[in-house]
């Protein structure tokens, strides 16, 4: 049997006009493009732009009362604030990020555990390593249970929690993540620059626990397969390739792989012309 409003809404005086009066209507903003337009900045390295964009079209998703819009644009708030050193930015926006998990009802779901995801790495970027664990737990247990064992945003989790564990000095832990990152990115085809990223992420964790000259074979030896996924020809030269070559040049150079630095510096400056 068919409902009529009357048979659930509250009874009221019959000169009470509310419980008639229709809710707004969500005007939805077109994330897609918008995200589309942000991956242009993002090759640019043009982080104003960025800012400036995602301003214009969260004003217009908090007018249309459009909530998932306005939770993909915290989210790529806290990755520009995060990326460009604004610590109290990066950290407003990852916590209305969560926020608005609630305000969704989407606790437990893989939303969810993105948003956490890139809150720790907030936490992580700005030294609250205990923050930033915190945040990587509850994500592990909804990306566990809601993804398949091969799905790359595993990897990436895995990735940036051993991250934060080399921060609290849980260096075996850290690599024992670092390996499952692999593992799983392993099983993706177009994974070669988040693998070499990994890699290198291994060199700093075997510096950090061994020192520079005990470790130095097996730090060349990451930095050498960092390189080779790098260079694999498989690989696609786009802006995404041209942002994890400016990330692994300085640590090449660092570990005095300095033509590859070079290399890659050139690759990520010169990727679209």
């Amino acid at each position: 049997m068919a409902l009529n409003r009357e048979d659930y809404a509250e009874p009221a005086c019959p000169f009470e006009t509310d419980q008639w009066k229709s809710e707004p209507q969500v005007r939805t903003i077109p994330v897609s493009r918008v995200i589309e337009k942000l991956d242009e900045f993002y090759g640019r390295s043009d982080y104003s732009g960025a800012v400036r964009l995602v301003d214009y079209w969260l004003a217009e998703a908090e007018a249309g009362k459009d909530l998932r819009g306005q939770f993909a644009l915290r989210n790529e708030l806290m990755g520009i604030y995060r990326k460009t050193g604004k610590k109290d930015e990066a950290i407003e926006n990852a916590e209305l990020a969560l926020q608005l998990v609630k305000d969704m009802e989407a606790e437990g779901s893989v939303s969810e555990g993105t948003a956490l995801v890139n809150a720790a790495t907030v936490y992580k970027a700005f030294g609250m390593p205990e923050k930033s664990a915190e945040l990587f737990v509850r994500a592990k247990s909804i990306y566990e249970s809601s993804l398949p064992p091969a799905d790359p945003r595993l990897g990436g989790l895995y990735n940036n929690m051993g991250l934060t564990l080399v921060d609290l000095g849980e260096y075996k832990m850290a690599r024992e993540f670092y390996e499952k990152a692999l593992y799983t990115m392993r099983q993706t085809q177009g994974t070669q620059a988040e693998q070499a990223v990994t890699y290198l992420n291994i060199a700093d964790l075997l510096a950090a626990e061994k020192g520079m000259e005990e470790a130095e074979n097996e730090i060349s030896s990451c930095c050498r397969a960092a390189i080779a996924l790098l260079d694999s020809r498989s690989i696609k030269r786009d802006g995404n390739y041209a942002f994890f070559c400016e990330k692994c040049a300085p640590v090449l150079d660092y570990y005095g792989f300095f033509a590859a630095a070079e290399e890659l510096f050139d690759r990520a400056l010169n990727w679209g012309k």
